[in-house]
């Protein structure tokens, strides 16, 4: 639709769209530009059209609004008759205001060239999230659980991961489907050290939003409130599964459990990523390269972007997701024992269309 008054109540008119075949549970983004009529002309008020994300649902019933005014399109005028130069002219103060900014480090203030949710820097992170020149990285956080989570959505989805970056990042909270994240006081302000002593960062300032934001949404006692919040960040896996759902994806498969799964579930997974589900699976970090873990107890989530093989030697290979990369993450010359030890079974999604 193209320049349409709204009704007298501020909501939009009605339109008729054709047949769509979708679940009701599938994402939408709604982008709008508002403008002002007056007797000459008509302006354009929002020159960067307002973008939000809303379910078909939410749409087929008259729910893609927010009570919270600034989270719906809007723009803000002050009027007044002012008095004309012969009559002496009159000078008038308009104070404008604007929210605070969600997210703050304290240790890097609005300003700070090292300011982690810069507005630029954000932007440019969305961008290259968006046409999937980089994925998501923990690195010194413990938030694998909402990489994985995240990693899944920016492959299927990338317009609804950025835009819930945007969201995150405009608003301090953001909707996904059904799935609300909306962290603490605590991680929205985060304390300690964001760069390690060569500038290089600990973690991302689209990654603690996202990421960290999404785990502390889950917290009701402990506040993921800084990059050392290790016992926060630890993810089960009926909490995983549950953000999957309540995203959009639906549960095809599970064997995930606190006890290694065995050759069978291994033969499960590969089946199901053949088919070209999303499969998830909770391992032992030791599994991988670069890690001195010597226990063999859950400790990570990755997600698998191939199948287990097993060459003419015995050694194990997958590619999977970790650490923001794709590749054969498994360390060099492991037989199917090693890995076994290791692997804590996962659970299969259909993608999100």
């Amino acid at each position: 639709m193209k320049q349409q008054p709204f009704l007298g109540s501020y909501e939009t008119q009605s339109h008729m769209t054709g047949n769509i075949n979708e679940p009701l549970s599938t994402i939408y983004i709604m982008e709008m530009k508002l403008y002002r009529k007056t007797m000459l002309h008509t302006h354009c008020v929002t020159p960067v059209p307002f973008t939000k994300m809303y379910t078909l649902e939410e749409f087929a019933s008259g729910k893609a609004w927010s009570p919270v005014k600034r989270e719906n399109p809007c723009y803000f005028e002050s009027k007044g008759t002012m008095k004309p130069e012969s009559q002496g002219g009159e000078t008038k103060h308009i104070k404008i205001t604007v929210p605070e900014r969600p997210f703050i480090v304290k240790e890097y203030p609005i300003g700070n060239p090292r300011d982690p949710f810069d507005k630029n820097l954000i932007e440019r992170q969305i961008d290259e999230r968006f046409n999937g020149f980089d994925f998501p990285n923990q690195i010194a956080a413990s938030v694998c659980g909402p990489a994985a989570f995240f990693y899944c959505l920016q492959k299927d989805r990338p317009d609804a991961y950025a835009q819930a970056a945007r969201e995150l990042w405009r608003y301090g909270k953001t909707k996904i489907g059904d799935l609300i994240i909306s962290p603490g006081e605590g991680c929205r302000h985060p304390t300690g050290i964001f760069y390690y002593d060569d500038g290089r960062p600990k973690i991302a300032g689209t990654d603690w939003m996202t990421l960290a934001g999404l785990r502390d949404s889950e917290n009701t006692v402990l506040s993921f409130d800084a990059l050392d919040s290790p016992v926060a960040g630890i993810t089960m896996w009926q909490t995983l599964t549950e953000w999957f759902e309540k995203a959009g994806y639906e549960r095809i498969f599970s064997n995930v459990g606190i006890t290694q799964a065995d050759i069978q579930g291994i033969r499960d997974l590969n089946k199901y990523k053949e088919q070209g589900y999303k499969v998830v699976t909770s391992i032992n970090d030791g599994l991988l390269v670069n890690s001195t873990n010597k226990t063999t107890l859950p400790t990570h989530w990755v997600v698998w972007d191939g199948l287990v093989t097993q060459d003419s030697n015995g050694y194990i290979s997958l590619e999977l997701y970790s650490w923001g990369k794709t590749r054969n993450w498994i360390k060099p010359k492991k037989d199917l024992q090693f890995f076994i030890n290791r692997f804590f079974g996962g659970v299969v999604f259909n993608p999100l269309k």
